[in-house]
């Protein structure tokens, strides 16, 4: 399977990662499948199309009869039938100097070689046809099988199926899919301070941000968000609540808000104290991390994410994400990637894999377009909006000039 943790700076936290796999399979209706994970390559079940048709409305003919079209007089056909749509063609006996009548879809006459388009030809009041233009063997025909071969192999195992992939399925005759299960994900805002995004704000209160935004990332990375609201500052509450979580149990519970090291941040705690849990990371070779958590209770993985919203997005990415998809069974990681120059100059800490959140501005003349650095204060909402994407800064990158080049993980 693809290393989906090559962005990850920590061994042990790719190990732990690389512990975990899909969850499971399940068979559903293929109108209910749209961006699930095909547990299980696809080869046709049968030749596609399943018979030699039309391309074009026009006259099905023999490509040697519409040769020498420029001698005297004219090259002419009898056309002697008609295919309908939907009819079989097949039993039609095309003879030397016939055409048959068809349509776009219409399957041919077993002898017949070609279609000549209705606009390459003169309907005569005899029955005959003119021809004006010679046709080729093959043309504006498609033979039965020449799309897909009974037995031939589609696709793979993990393919997300897009809309393009399910009507391929459906063209196969193939109405139900064998998927993998989709993750659930438990998601916990944590802090006095929070309250509803519904509800006014009293001094010293903010809404909490990062229960929705979360949220949507899992859906759009193909988990199941499961939201068990805010918590307070509170060990005994924050504990109970992770128990009830993982004993549910949910495959990744996400915790924001926390994980630092102060007198009010209780995840790392909790964890700690979870039964049968292990506390793998705080924090990791990469920036941003911190403050980040990362521990193991059975088959589930605890993430302590940082409490500001920009930075729970940034982390989510990076980490949280390409174990989402490993868990969907998805054979990529998901990630868009674009190279870029840089618009100006972007120091790095040395040792650190970085990840920059830049705006970008397209250019012309299929230049690469330029990454300008999105700056903000910790719980600014702004840069949320202004940033297209994480500009990569390898460890061993000290310094990256303007008009440099690198690699862009775009959100979506």
């Amino acid at each position: 399977m693809k290393n989906f943790f090559h962005l990850v700076g920590s061994s042990a936290f790719a190990d732990l990662f690389r512990e975990f796999s899909e969850l499971g399979t399940e068979t559903i209706p293929l109108s209910a499948a749209l961006n699930r994970y095909a547990a299980q390559e696809i080869v046709a079940p049968t030749a596609l199309p399943p018979f030699s048709r039309s391309t074009m409305d026009g006259y099905a003919v023999r490509a040697e009869d519409t040769d020498n079209t420029h001698q005297h007089p004219p090259r002419m056909l009898t056309v002697t039938n008609e295919i309908r749509m939907g009819y079989p063609g097949h039993n039609i006996i095309l003879r030397a100097g016939e055409a048959v009548r068809i349509w776009t879809g219409g399957e041919l006459p077993d002898n017949a070689d070609a279609v000549i388009m209705i606009e390459d030809c003169r309907s005569l009041d005899d029955g005959k046809i003119e021809i004006i233009r010679t046709v080729a063997p093959g043309e504006n025909i498609i033979r039965a099988g020449e799309d897909y071969q009974r037995g031939e192999f589609v696709f793979g195992k993990g393919t997300k199926l897009c809309p393009r992939y399910m009507g391929v399925l459906a063209g196969l005759g193939i109405t139900e899919a064998n998927v993998f299960k989709r993750p659930e994900v438990g998601i916990i805002s944590s802090g006095d301070e929070l309250v509803e995004p519904a509800d006014s704000i009293l001094t010293g209160q903010i809404r909490d941000i990062n229960s929705t935004t979360l949220a949507a990332l899992v859906t759009e990375a193909g988990g199941i968000p499961v939201p068990l609201g805010i918590v307070a500052d509170n060990f005994a509450l924050l504990r109970d609540t992770c128990r009830a979580a993982v004993n549910r149990p949910v495959d990744l519970l996400l915790v924001s808000g926390g994980s630092s090291a102060g007198k009010k941040d209780f995840t790392q705690a909790v964890f700690k104290e979870l039964d049968q849990s292990d506390l793998h990371e705080r924090g990791a070779a990469v920036r941003p991390d911190k403050p980040l958590l990362i521990a193991r209770h059975e088959n589930c993985v605890l993430f302590g994410l940082p409490g500001h919203a920009a930075s729970a997005m940034a982390v989510f990415y990076l980490f949280i994400r390409p174990l989402l998809m490993r868990f969907s069974g998805a054979n990529q990681d998901g990630f868009q990637r674009i190279f870029v120059q840089a618009g100006e100059r972007i120091s790095a800490t040395a040792g650190l894999e970085e990840y920059v959140r830049v705006r970008l501005i397209p250019r012309k003349d299929a230049q690469l377009p330029l990454a300008i650095p999105v700056y903000g204060k910790a719980g600014f909402l702004r840069p949320l909006l202004e940033a297209d994407g994480l500009l990569v800064l390898k460890a061993e990158c000290h310094v990256l000039n303007q008009g440099d080049m690198a690699e862009v993980i775009l959100f979506s």
